[in-house]
């Protein structure tokens, strides 16, 4: 494939430079546009996981249609397999459907309706970027099993007289040629599974021999995912193609689970942006106080889902919700608006106890956000002066914002001491990354209310970087990174800096924001080559390479790392760790342990 690029310098630009793909060479050649980021199965949205979605997504949309209430879904030895006991894809279209663009039957009529999967091209991706695929359908004991190979057909085998239940079978093991190594973290697939249950009552999903089924729905979620107690027993509410579950904590931030017609829309859309005035408004209403919509949603858990006809999301991978819309005629703002403005309404004066616990936490977010509001606008002040000076911060040129094809790639790297944040700095990508430099060790946060944050200077100008005070959805940078040295000092600003993310701004961990930077322990060398090891696993492999006389440099800070080498640290090759909230974390007790007093 790399041929189709040769031909790119000015002077070569002619006819012959004009090439055209077919669908098949496009998905291999730029797969980031059907399945966004390939990754290595680190990171719950690398592409291995949306190409397990795209399949399982045709599954749910059978039992949608009321065909099918099983999925079956192993993986073992990085093959995939997912088994549905639906319909079964029309015979004579079998191979068509899974290789052939733009070939389904969810284009119109009424074979399917308020689906994920309209496009076309999901399963297609799945087997074009497959170094080995495989589908079987069944149907009235009829059976076809068509196989490809990087979306190339290498067989096709029809039988008659099966004994096996109607549906369809997927097999396909990912192309490391495309992806690189990789492997699977099944607690991305199981929390994945999951999601699935929730929004789909009454189907069971099997995964690796676990069965997943859910009873409650939405209310289920919440219980399941909270990793602290909530203030009130969750509100759950649910009408046609909404539901809605919503309780409080004690945290800052807000956080939100959002879904349409059974897909996990991470980053939300205009189904969660309509839900989240729509509380305000309703809240409001019901207590009959003009309370400011930031002190309603503060420490705010919910999750909702609602079913759209023919929806519009703002990529392929269908994690952002566009359309406007319910269905033709009816907007979105006002079907979620209407919807809770009675039914919660309606909750709130059945459950006094519920709706006491509500304004008592609203009350105490007012007095709070009052009692610092004087030293908001000095902090601001200082930060905007600070800024003009560019102190902390070398800025980059593109941010998360900004409608750039490298908004993606943006990053900030926190780190501590001059010569670290120098040698990032002589290092960095100019465009997409930038720098914060803190003085020494951060405050230890655990504990103390959001006024520290105006208060202490460190915080107060990296909230400012960040643009995170008043909504996070305003936060400048894609990645935000720890980078701090590989020694105890190092281990314990990591800490600080983390702890004050869960403190106050947990939204840019639980959106998968906030990242560790892993630099190299050792340097192994000889004359003729040099490896940089992250580990004494690594080092010993190095070692075995390079000989006898290799020469072993220990790195402890980052600032004894040359600029020139650091670059290919937080380049192309840059290792990151993302920090996870998960359920099974008792996030409280966990800092009272480490971090109290």
């Amino acid at each position: 494939m790399a041929d189709l690029l040769t031909n790119n310098s000015p002077e070569n630009y002619g006819d012959d430079a004009i090439v055209t793909l077919s669908p098949r060479e496009h998905i291999r050649l730029r797969p980031g546009m059907y399945i966004g980021k390939l990754g290595d199965g680190s990171q719950a949205d690398d592409g291995i996981y949306v190409l397990i979605k795209e399949v399982v997504d045709n599954s749910v949309d059978e039992f949608i249609m009321g065909a099918g209430h099983q999925v079956d879904i192993t993986i073992e030895d990085r093959v995939v397999t997912v088994r549905d006991y639906g319909r079964g894809i029309p015979l004579k279209s079998l191979s068509a459907a899974v290789s052939e663009m733009n070939t389904g039957g969810k284009y119109g009529g009424s074979a399917f309706k308020k689906t994920v999967g309209l496009n076309g091209v999901g399963v297609k991706a799945v087997n074009m970027l497959s170094s080995e695929f495989e589908a079987r359908s069944v149907r009235d004991g009829e059976a076809r099993t068509v196989t490809f190979a990087k979306g190339l057909e290498q067989s096709d085998r029809w039988e008659s007289g099966v004994g096996e239940p109607n549906g369809t079978l997927i097999r396909f093991r990912v192309d490391e040629e495309v992806f690189g190594p990789y492997d699977y973290n099944l607690e991305y697939v199981e929390q994945l599974v999951r999601n699935y249950t929730y929004l789909n009552l009454g189907l069971t999903f099997n995964f690796n021999g676990t069965a997943y089924v859910s009873k409650n729905g939405l209310l289920d979620l919440l219980n399941e995912n909270m990793t602290e107690d909530p203030l009130y027993a969750p509100v759950h509410l649910s009408g046609d193609d909404i539901e809605i579950a919503i309780t409080h904590g004690t945290g800052y931030g807000e956080n939100y689970y959002s879904f349409v017609n059974g897909q996990y829309t991470s980053q939300g859309g205009t189904h969660q942006a309509a839900f989240r005035e729509a509380i305000a408004k309703t809240v409001k209403e019901f207590f009959r106080k003009d309370y400011d919509p930031l002190d309603i949603r503060t420490s705010i858990i919910a999750a909702i889902s609602v079913k759209v006809t023919d929806p519009v999301f703002e990529s392929q991978t269908k994690i952002k919700l566009g359309s406007k819309e319910i269905e033709p005629g009816v907007s979105m703002r006002n079907f979620v608006m209407d919807f809770l403005t009675k039914h919660l309404d309606d909750y709130l004066h059945k459950h006094p106890e519920t709706a006491q616990i509500l304004q008592k936490k609203i009350v105490e977010n007012e007095k709070e956000r009052k009692a610092i509001s004087g030293i908001q606008k000095k902090a601001r002040e200082t930060a905007k002066k600070v800024s003009l000076n560019n102190r902390k911060l070398r800025d980059c040129k593109i941010h998360r914002t900004d409608k750039s094809e490298l908004a993606e790639r943006s990053m900030i790297f926190i780190t501590e001491g001059n010569s670290a944040s120098g040698s990032i700095t002589k290092s960095r990508d100019v465009r997409t990354q930038a720098v914060f430099s803190l003085r020494g060790k951060p405050l230890n946060c655990f504990g103390l209310t959001k006024k520290v944050v105006y208060e202490n200077e460190e915080f107060n100008l990296l909230q400012a970087a960040l643009n995170i005070e008043e909504e996070i959805d305003n936060l400048r940078y894609e990645k935000v990174v720890i980078a701090t040295d590989a020694d105890v000092d190092g281990m314990h600003i990591r800490l600080l800096i983390t702890t004050f993310f869960l403190q106050f701004f947990p939204d840019v961990i639980r959106r998968g924001h906030l990242y560790i930077l892993q630099t190299p322990l050792f340097r192994v060398r000889n004359k003729k080559e040099t490896h940089y090891c992250y580990s004494e696993e690594e080092r010993l492999k190095a070692l075995k390479q390079c000989g006898a006389n290799a020469e072993i440099t220990r790195f402890k800070g980052l600032g004894e790392i040359s600029p020139d080498e650091f670059r290919e640290f937080i380049g192309e090759g840059m290792r990151l760790d993302r920090v996870r909230i998960t359920k099974d974390d008792p996030i409280h007790d966990l800092l009272e342990f480490y971090m109290g007093k």
